[in-house]
């Protein structure tokens, strides 16, 4: 059992279904919280040309991809707007909003998006939501395009329960909610989140007008990361073709600056190099693990996908995601896999893979 403790998700999955014996064993690992973690994330997608319930998870240890199969209501028709501990964060046709684990296919309902502050049901004569009121009027399946920016799940070992904080429109307020809570909690007055982390029982976040990260590093600081990006209008020289019937937009990553958080003199300072360590960023939890212990991964780099708040309008324009591994030294961008499998409407997200059903306590 110390072997298989040691292995990634996939392999330990692997082992369970070779004979009873190991998957009792496997059954145990998982019970009792037992597996490595964390584990070496994973790029989880979905992909036009498989079904509605299909999802896919590539493997950055392994450099290979595994297809999963999951329960209603589809992973490909829904909004993947967040993942943490191993679990997804999803929006529904509905704009309802699920927690799924891709390993275990175990879902729990969050409570109804109508309970968000700034979100107003509007019922049709039978008594039924037919569309909401958000800004303004909205069919159930757009309000999620407009008012989801990102999620979180955080385990709450004091309470011993979980709390998923989510930030979202109108300009990126907070709201969160325990698991069995019936209704979102609204944290008011400030707005333009970013980011958040849940440490020592607070929830530390970041506001302002810039895009930026916190992430806490294995060595006890907090990080401030900073991913500045420019927008630029660009037009292909077909022949035949205007620019106006033509023209795309791409925000490009030109570069990532990384802080140390000093918390007593409230300064930021910066770090020029990660050295033997390396960033997740994206619409996952924010993550910085040390290489040294996952020989697979880069070290001195940035894994990204793209989170941009302007993920509709990108969709809209069939525009290129910005997903990759950002050398902080070159300032080279490499493709995390190539050709890309994923469709072009959905960014990917890094998950790390948790073979544990919800009620087991998550390492700390």
């Amino acid at each position: 059992m110390c072997i298989f403790s040691l292995l990634e998700t996939p392999d330990l999955v692997r082992v369970g279904s070779v004979c009873c014996s190991w998957n009792l064993s496997y059954a145990s690992i998982c019970r009792f919280g037992l597996y490595k973690w964390p584990q070496t994330p994973c790029l989880i997608y979905t992909s036009e040309s498989a079904g509605d319930n299909f999802a896919f998870l590539y493997s950055l240890a392994e450099k290979r991809t595994y297809k999963l199969t999951l329960p209603d209501p589809p992973i490909h028709r829904s909004y993947l707007i967040g993942s943490s501990l191993g679990w997804l964060i999803t929006a529904d046709e509905r704009s309802e909003m699920q927690l799924v684990n891709p390993i275990t296919s175990e879902q729990i309902s969050l409570p109804s998006v109508t309970t968000i502050e700034q979100v107003t049901p509007i019922f049709d004569k039978a008594g039924v939501i037919c569309k909401y009121h958000f800004s303004r009027h909205m069919a159930g399946g757009k309000l999620r395009h407009h008012l989801f920016h990102k999620a979180f799940l955080f385990c709450d070992a004091s309470a011993r329960s979980y709390i998923v904080v989510l930030i979202h429109d109108p300009v990126g307020q907070l709201s969160f909610a325990r698991l069995g809570d019936e209704k979102w909690t609204w944290l008011p007055p400030h707005a333009n989140f970013d980011d958040c982390i849940y440490k020592d029982g607070l929830l530390k976040d970041k506001y302002g007008n810039e895009r930026v990260y916190i992430v806490q590093a294995p060595w006890g600081d907090l990080l401030l990361v900073r991913r500045p990006e420019v927008w630029i209008k660009e037009a292909p020289a077909e022949e035949g073709h205007s620019c106006t019937d033509k023209e795309t937009f791409e925000n490009r990553t030109w570069k990532i600056t990384v802080y140390k958080v000093c918390i007593a003199s409230r300064k930021l300072e910066q770090i020029n190099s990660l050295h033997d360590h390396v960033l997740f960023l994206g619409h996952n939890q924010s993550l910085c693990f040390n290489a040294g212990e996952y020989p697979q991964l880069k070290p001195n780099n940035v894994y990204l996908t793209d989170d941009a708040k302007s993920a509709s309008m990108k969709r809209k324009l069939d525009n290129c995601l910005i997903i990759g591994i950002l050398d902080l030294e070159t300032k080279i961008m490499d493709e995390i896999v190539s050709p890309r499998p994923w469709s072009n409407c959905m960014a990917p997200l890094l998950i790390i893979p948790n073979p544990s059903k919800m009620g087991i306590p998550f390492h700390s």
